[in-house]
């Protein structure tokens, strides 16, 4: 079934696992916190052992950081994938499918090269109707502007 055009947001559109986002980072910016304060705090370390605190506390927040990265930004010529290392454009016409199967962890694009690119910007873990929403919205899109087929999450 087809999507009116009321259906489809607004491009370009963002879709990102946001409260996901904001635990992680908020987190990151905690732990850093605490541990560069236990840093200062121990008289009895040296300077290069409060950096090697400091350095620790840094890389935590650095994987937490890469960990919210994930989004994916549909505008007027396609899609851009990003995933926790890697970005992906697509045009409209690559993807056929947009995916969310009951207990799958992120959506998955299938494309029309026979390849499945996974979505990680669009995750039930924490907010499972908004990502299926944002699925739905990816889908519509993808349908109107491009060769996408429907398959219901």
């Amino acid at each position: 079934m087809s999507v009116d055009q009321q259906e489809l947001p607004a491009l370009p559109v963002t879709f990102r696992p946001t409260r996901t986002r904001a635990v992680l980072l908020s987190v990151g910016t905690v732990m850093f916190a605490v541990i560069t304060a236990v840093a200062f705090a121990l008289e009895k370390l040296s300077a290069g052992e409060r950096i090697s605190f400091v350095l620790t506390a840094l890389a935590f927040f650095g994987v937490l950081a890469l960990l919210s990265r994930p989004k994916v930004v549909a505008d007027e010529q396609g899609v851009t994938v990003v995933n926790l290392t890697r970005s992906r454009r697509l045009e409209w016409a690559e993807i056929l499918r947009v995916n969310l199967r009951p207990g799958d962890p992120w959506v998955f694009l299938d494309l029309s090269d026979g390849t499945s690119l996974p979505a990680l910007g669009i995750q039930p873990g924490i907010n499972r109707q908004h990502a299926v929403r944002d699925a739905r919205a990816l889908r519509a899109l993808a349908e109107s502007r491009g060769t996408g087929t429907d398959d219901r999450p």
